[in-house]
């Protein structure tokens, strides 16, 4: 069995020599594949760890070189962001403290401190100083909105609920600093990507949380295009849709045209900053949304620009440490994967080509003569082997329900509805090495997270997209606990709920085991660490997937 492999040094010849002629004869392409990664029984999981270094431009791009372990995953994204802003779990920000919270106050407490030098300065040079401020998450909070309500997903119909019943909190620290410049003199002006039909409602949720400073006269909203809502004769577009950069600059200008200096404009996007006709630009933290816009024609702004390498932990716990501009943007992180997936934008990945596609025809192209000389020389030296192959993402593929129909926020009740339906494709190239495997010799044993009522189903869709090989006997699914479907004898968890780990690990020490057919697990293969974690398997096959994380 796995753990006590019998004379690997033996069996590694053997299946070196074996290799290129069971490739050969199933038709696949050693590649580059050395004997030393094709045997390696003793790894162990040290290196069963997720990335924490990660290069991602803003637009996406990055989908298209980085390969899939090299997109930072979007549920550890979602839990980083939970920890910066305080969130239990609940989408709700804890308003007391958090990173953000301190963050904030170190970057205004900073800014402060400027404020007076600034005024004094600008009056001295005969200027009428003021400061532009933007409004969402620079002076109202939507961080409770956009998760707990939206799930990062920006719905505009419920946010012009939320903006109409003025229910959005201060930004954290902002109701002093804005106050406190306006006594001293500043002339306070706001400029909102919000709309004219959401400004009476806006400007009564600003005094609502405590500002004084923002007047009608001194609020600019963005036209809508009806009756008086036009736009202004001071904003030129280059197209018949300004973008953000050419509406906030130019209404800056204008401010300036009134006889006003910037002096400060502080905003939560680079697109707020962007354009000039500002003497200082103050940016603050906000991984939940990007919104990009070109700068205008001629401008060249490098130091408004975001980063583009990120230090990550899995489990959330950077959020704590890396700060809001450390975090990965989610609204880029989508973007990025949506790339990779050759998303154009649907939440349908495109099954001809893709940087997703192409890199697990790699992976098949060199796992699979290495699998198949293991499947070859175990069923000679008549060792039962068999690859025990996980189903979501490994076999079956989600991405479109992840994405079109659940917008990365999983819905048990909708996945059992595509479940039962059989809409999943196969996972790209999955076929190929299931096939391999079997003609090599080896059972095909299916482990997944579905559960018992989901068997048949899961069965049934394998076979309709090209498995050939799964067998209800060996194709495990978890337990519901209702009726016959009971935890089994052979796994037992440190609590009432089994993790991934228990109940996968144990499962595979069973199929390994006399009861569970005596099977020599030659490799094991998932999309997750945790169905690869906890050993008994000969080897590992880690398959990209950064739409969700499992631990």
């Amino acid at each position: 069995m796995s753990h006590t492999p019998a004379s690997p040094s033996r069996l590694r010849r053997a299946i070196v020599a074996a290799a290129g002629v069971a490739a050969l004869a199933l038709g696949v392409g050693l590649a580059d594949a050395p004997a030393a990664v094709a045997w390696d029984p003793g790894h162990g999981d040290a290196a069963l760890t997720p990335r924490t270094s990660f290069t991602m431009a803003p637009d996406g791009s990055s989908g298209a070189t980085q390969g899939g372990e090299g997109i930072p995953n979007i549920d550890s994204v979602k839990k980083t962001i939970a920890t910066y802003y305080g969130d239990p779990g609940t989408g709700i920000a804890n308003k007391s403290d958090s990173p953000y919270i301190r963050e904030l106050g170190g970057i205004l407490g900073k800014e402060k401190s400027e404020l007076k030098r600034d005024y004094d300065r600008a009056v001295r040079h005969g200027q009428k100083p003021a400061i532009v401020f933007d409004a969402d998450d620079t002076t109202l909070w939507t961080y409770d909105m956009e998760v707990a309500d939206m799930h990062f997903t920006f719905n505009p119909t419920e946010q012009n609920v939320w903006v109409q019943d003025q229910r959005f909190p201060a930004t954290p620290g902002m109701v002093d600093f804005v106050n406190q410049a306006q006594a001293m003199g500043y002339t306070v002006f706001g400029l909102t990507g919000r709309n004219d039909g959401q400004k009476d409602a806006t400007l009564g949720n600003l005094a609502k949380v405590g500002y004084t400073a923002f007047t009608a006269d001194r609020f600019y909203t963005k036209w809508t295009g009806s009756g008086a809502s036009q736009q202004p004769s001071y904003i030129t577009c280059a197209a018949a849709s300004c973008t953000t950069v050419e509406y906030k600059a130019l209404t800056r200008k204008h401010i300036q045209d009134l006889g006003y200096t910037i002096t400060l404009n502080v905003g939560d996007q680079w697109s707020d900053l962007q354009g000039g006709y500002a003497e200082q630009a103050l940016k603050l933290p906000n991984p939940t949304y990007y919104l990009p816009s070109p700068d205008l024609p001629g401008v060249s702004e490098p130091q408004l620009s975001p980063r583009t390498h990120f230090s990550m932990a899995a489990d959330g716990s950077s959020g704590a440490t890396q700060g809001g501009e450390g975090i990965p943007n989610i609204d880029s992180v989508k973007k990025t994967i949506a790339t990779y997936y050759g998303d154009p934008g649907t939440g349908i990945a495109n099954k001809s080509d893709s940087p997703y596609i192409r890199e697990l025809r790699s992976i098949v192209q060199r796992q699979a003569p290495v699998v198949a000389a293991q499947c070859f020389v175990g069923k000679k030296l008549h060792k039962n082997p068999a690859i025990v192959l996980d189903t979501d993402d490994t076999t079956l593929w989600t991405y479109d329900m992840e994405v079109a129909d659940m917008h990365f926020t999983f819905d048990p009740v909708e996945q059992n509805v595509w479940v039962q339906d059989q809409r999943f494709p196969a996972t790209p190239h999955m076929t190929t090495l299931a096939a391999v495997a079997q003609k090599a010799g080896c059972t095909l044993v299916g482990l997944t997270g579905r559960n018992d009522d989901q068997k048949a189903a899961t069965l049934g869709n394998l076979a309709k997209v090209g498995y050939t090989g799964f067998t209800a006997q060996n194709f495990y699914t978890k337990w519901t606990g209702t009726g016959a479907s009971q935890q089994p004898s052979y796994i037992a968890c440190a609590t009432a709920k089994c993790t991934t780990i228990e109940y996968k690990s144990q499962t595979r020490k069973h199929i390994e085991s006399a009861q569970g057919g005596g099977y020599d697990i030659v490799a094991n293969v998932g999309d997750q660490y945790s169905d690869l974690i906890g050993g008994y398997a000969d080897r590992t096959v880690k398959l990209p997937n950064p739409t969700y994380y499992l631990p």
